[in-house]
């Protein structure tokens, strides 16, 4: 018998607002536990929300860029259920009238990917396990952070077509500012929809929901270990498949049992009486759509035609929002398109591999990279000093011409000096000098590199080549 996978996916991501839905307490990741907290987040009684209107203006984004029907009329409704890390017994968020529905996102082999809905909603707060002594903290930092949940259809048959979608959706929502999807500190977050059924049936199978996995790898696992595990037991009997919500431990790789799984009716979602309907007008909706930035897919076309960058450099950096703000205000300000895109590619990517640190998290002065591209350019400084003085840029915000002054760094062009150095290592390395002689082509970089030494890597290199060639 053969089968085959259906899945459908939540997507659960962090908007990139600096308050919380429902109040003026701050947004923000990695705070002290308990720090953004205040009565109205915290559950206490007579609290009143009140809506964060750029939570909402995010929301319509969202729609926008995953081609789905904006609300007119959109509504808050209450989801009752009892845990330790909700601390008003129900979550306000969007069940009978969400903002969006009805979108889709297309992978490159031309599927689409059909959205039912995409909806606003309060985030719980966080509980902390501390093992040595059998102890559960509650943070509430992350209570009532603005959320949207973006529930597909179950359209998805492999790994491979969900980590394609989860990619697809990451680039247009961090390219249209509506959150930064960092699958690592939990503002994107993935719960998968997975049954199996005998391939050409079209009635679904028992259905389990893996929960909150946060990277793509261990995505892939778990799917292929849970996939398996539906397989085995239809195949064999060897356990009776229940609808229910499952964990992952990437650790040892399995999935594991955390609770029977609820149905809507289980929740009882009823109308939030304290928060009026939100009408969107297409004005609204146009202004937002107005401020939307270049997309990922038009950034690469544009770097390519436009441009002219090689579609290998324009695909690593337009596949990365961070990158590609670096790229625009670096060229906004050093009109070079392919030497900006050298340079984040290989000095600037360098440095963050050196410092451990993720391309998302780059910052950088854009003026003053271009004005350490600009003076390689010109000559006043090489290449291996222009690095120097860029990590000097990236880690301490450094003025790139002061640094350059103060520590001496312009480079040695004076043919005098240079003659003088190039002798010098001649004299030094006469073993070198007769290989070169006897035909070896090697030496002469080694002989390069000892005169770039000696002049503490100031020297101009081109000049360095004509000298040592000539006095050779």
């Amino acid at each position: 018998m053969t089968f085959e996978i259906v899945m459908g996916l939540e997507i659960h991501v962090e908007l990139s607002t600096e308050s919380k839905l429902f109040c003026s307490c701050s947004a923000g990741f990695g705070a002290d536990p308990n720090e953004n907290v205040c009565p109205a987040c915290s559950g206490m009684p007579g609290s009143p929300a009140v809506i964060n209107k750029r939570a909402i203006e995010l929301g319509i984004a969202a729609g926008l860029v995953t081609n789905s029907e904006i609300a007119r009329v959109m509504t808050f409704d209450k989801k009752n259920y009892f845990y330790p890390d909700l601390p008003t017994g129900y979550q306000i968020t969007q069940f009978f009238a969400p903002v969006c529905t009805n979108g889709w996102v297309e992978l490159e082999n031309g599927k689409r990917i059909t959205l039912k809905q995409i909806h606003l909603e309060e985030d719980a707060g966080k509980l902390v396990h501390e093992l040595r002594t059998k102890t559960t903290f509650i943070d509430f930092n992350r209570a009532s952070v603005p959320l949207i949940e973006i529930v597909s259809n179950p359209d998805f048959s492999s790994a491979e077509e969900v980590n394609e979608y989860l990619e697809k959706l990451r680039l247009l929502l961090s390219f249209a500012g509506i959150s930064d999807c960092k699958m690592q500190e939990g503002s994107m977050r993935c719960d998968i929809n997975i049954s199996v059924r005998e391939k050409g049936s079209k009635e679904l199978g028992t259905r389990t929901e893996l929960k909150n996995i946060n990277s793509l790898k261990a995505i892939t696992r778990a799917i292929e270990y849970e996939a398996q595990r539906h397989i085995d037991a239809l195949e064999t009997g060897s356990e009776k498949l229940v609808q229910e919500t499952r964990g992952w431990d990437d650790d040892i790789g399995i999935s594991y049992s955390m609770r029977e799984k609820e149905e809507a009716a289980d929740y009882r979602y009823f109308p939030n009486p304290e928060i009026m309907p939100v009408h969107i007008n297409t004005e609204w909706i146009e202004n937002v759509r107005k401020s939307l930035p270049e997309p990922a897919h038009e950034k690469f076309v544009r770097m390519t035609t436009e441009l002219g960058l090689p579609e290998y450099d324009s695909k690593l950096i337009s596949s990365n929002q961070n990158l590609s703000r670096i790229f625009d205000g670096t060229l906004k300000n050093y009109n070079k398109p392919k030497d900006v895109s050298n340079w984040i590619l290989g000095e600037l990517l360098a440095i963050a591999k050196d410092t451990n640190t993720n391309d998302d998290d780059l910052n950088i002065d854009t003026t003053k990279f271009a004005t350490v591209i600009r003076l390689v350019d010109e000559g006043k400084i090489n290449r291996t000093v222009g690095k120097k003085v860029l990590t000097e840029v990236v880690n301490n915000n450094t003025d790139p011409e002061s640094y350059i002054e103060e520590n001496s760094l312009a480079m040695v062009s004076d043919t005098g000096l240079l003659e003088t150095a190039v002798k010098e290592v001649l004299t030094e390395n006469e073993t070198s000098v007769a290989e070169y002689k006897a035909g070896s082509q090697k030496v002469f970089g080694f002989l390069v590199g000892q005169v770039m030494k000696k002049t503490a890597g100031k020297a101009d290199p081109k000049t360095v080549n004509e000298i040592l060639k000539k006095l050779l």
